[in-house]
């Protein structure tokens, strides 16, 4: 999903000490005091200080500076490697903790984020505090952070590094980012190194020059970073999230903790919901609850339904099902202060007139526990039958997800009379295991004894053959043809059998499968 910031604002978050402090929030409390910290990382052909952390700036150390030089001049300082990957993955996190502000958060890597704030602000008591509260929230986390807000992401992208705290008024961007350096543009080095080699040091100066001249020196790419630091032309943002068609949510004033109140705000959020897809003729078979701890934590639960539904009384009871069987229980830690119920796939729901004599009351108490057994044990678990266009008996049905398999077409054929024994058994291997039938056997006959299981089975009944023919349509080979045999033997285990063709010619004899067991 993709936002055009034009006419919108933008908060930028930047975390100039991601990796250190990524590292000082697990050993601060072990250590209150601990030695500098720096990353280090392979820039060159040297070992070069990737991020450093407060006490390694103020003790004179600086990026890209040489490992050597650093262990040189503090020889007590701590390096621990750059890890690219765990950093990418606190960004993310703390991209879903800023989901408690808009649902529109996009990355701005390496060590950023973009929160489009547009008509979310006064929520929050403004612009200027919604800048202070997430700060000053991500700074109780242990982050060192910077912000701003501006009409543009790359205004507020530059202001964010360059003018901390800062919030620019609707229309003044190009007024707000004039005085910047150039490198307020994150661009490459030597497009960066051109620029001042030119006399070109600041946004504004570069601004004043005529387009043409720039883009002949510096390239089209570099000219619209400048007119969109500018607010003169526009860039998409694109949300790590795709906003949900449907969504309600509660902020707190105190951190909720009972589980009985979370509960109810989720009824309550669901019937808000059930406000909104009433609306428009739908109901929702995908719903996800977002819990936003007041630490930081962020946890989601999803449920899904067989068929699309409204009722605040059922998504409660779904969601009660799925919070008691989480092998992680939902921890409250101290308190959730938002908590947001969306839709994330909704259909067209259409009223049912049910008669006298329907069984539409019985269909929704089936799928209301296809749901439920769902929500307890995972969807994946609960499956349902469905018949197969084949006469292949392993492949005459198929097991589908219950609540996401379609009606069939194709109907169940009963292959046996009312008064007939069973002609299929009641258990099928999914793939035939094979038995030894001594080589004495009359190869056309059905055999006498067979060995499965390193168990010897006699056989004091037999009834067969049923030929089978495989599906020559379906193979680039010819496959041999089965003949079922259904035996019983001396202690009443009856068996379903075939043997695959005549004879096989490698041993001269045919091979012998047992497919499956009668009741």
């Amino acid at each position: 999903m993709t936002i055009v910031s034009s006419g919108r604002r933008i908060l930028a978050l930047w975390f100039p000490r991601l990796p250190t402090d990524r590292l000082q929030r697990k050993t601060q409390a072990a250590s209150p005091d601990p030695p500098p910290l720096v990353i280090a990382a392979k820039i060159g052909n040297a070992r070069r200080i990737s991020a450093l952390d407060r006490k390694a700036s103020r003790l004179g150390l600086r990026l890209h500076m040489p490992l050597a030089d650093a262990r040189a001049m503090l020889p007590a300082l701590h390096v621990a490697n750059a890890d690219e990957a765990a950093d990418r993955h606190l960004l993310e996190s703390l991209a879903d903790w800023c989901l408690h502000y808009t649902p529109l958060v996009a990355l701005d890597p390496p060590h950023g984020l973009l929160l489009d704030i547009t008509g979310a602000a006064h929520l929050f008591g403004g612009e200027k505090a919604l800048l202070d509260r997430s700060r000053n929230s991500l700074c109780r986390q242990g982050l060192a952070v910077q912000g701003a807000i501006a009409g543009s992401a790359m205004a507020a992208h530059a202001l964010a590094r360059y003018r901390n705290s800062v919030v620019v008024p609707p229309g003044e961007d190009a007024k707000a980012v004039a005085m910047l350096p150039v490198e307020a543009l994150a661009l490459d080095p030597a497009t960066t190194h051109a620029f001042r080699h030119a006399g070109l040091k600041t946004i504004g100066q570069a601004a004043i020059r005529k387009r043409s001249e720039l883009t002949a020196r510096f390239g089209a790419q570099m000219v619209f970073a400048l007119d969109h630091a500018l607010g003169q032309v526009n860039k998409p943002i694109s949300p790590r999230i795709a906003l949900s068609d449907y969504m309600a949510e509660r902020i707190f004033a105190e951190p909720l903790v009972a589980e009985d109140a979370i509960l109810e705000t989720l009824r309550g959020l669901a019937a808000s919901l059930a406000t909104l897809l009433a609306e428009r003729g739908e109901g929702a078979r995908q719903l996800e609850a977002t819990f936003f701890r007041a630490d930081g934590k962020v946890r989601r639960i999803a449920i899904t339904t067989a068929g699309p539904t409204r009722d605040p009384a059922i998504i409660a009871r779904l969601f009660r099902e799925k919070l008691a069987a989480l092998a992680d229980p939902l921890d409250p830690g101290f308190g959730f202060d938002l908590i947001r119920l969306a839709a994330d796939r909704a259909e067209r729901c259409e009223t049912e007139t049910a008669g006298f004599e329907t069984r539409t009351n019985e269909e929704k108490e089936i799928a209301f526990l296809v749901d439920r057994l769902a929500a307890r044990f995972g969807a994946q678990c609960i499956l349902v039958f469905r018949p197969n266009d084949t006469h292949i008996p392993e492949a005459a049905s198929v097991a589908l997800p219950a609540q996401a398999a379609e009606p069939s077409k194709l109907l169940w054929k009963s292959i046996r009379g009312r008064e007939d024994a069973p002609r299929r058994p009641l258990r099928m291997f999914a793939k035939p295991e094979p038995i030894e039938v001594p080589a004495t056997e009359v190869p056309e006959g059905p055999p006498k004894r067979f060995r499965w299981r390193r168990v010897v089975h006699e056989m004091a009944f037999a009834e067969g053959p049923e030929r089978i023919a495989m599906e020559w349509w379906r193979h680039q080979t010819p496959q041999p043809t089965r003949d079922y045999f259904r035996l019983e033997d001396v202690n009443g285990r009856r068996f379903w059998v075939y043997r695959e063709g005549l004879y096989i010619y490698e041993t001269g004899r045919p091979r012998w499968f047992l497919q499956g067991l009668f009741a």
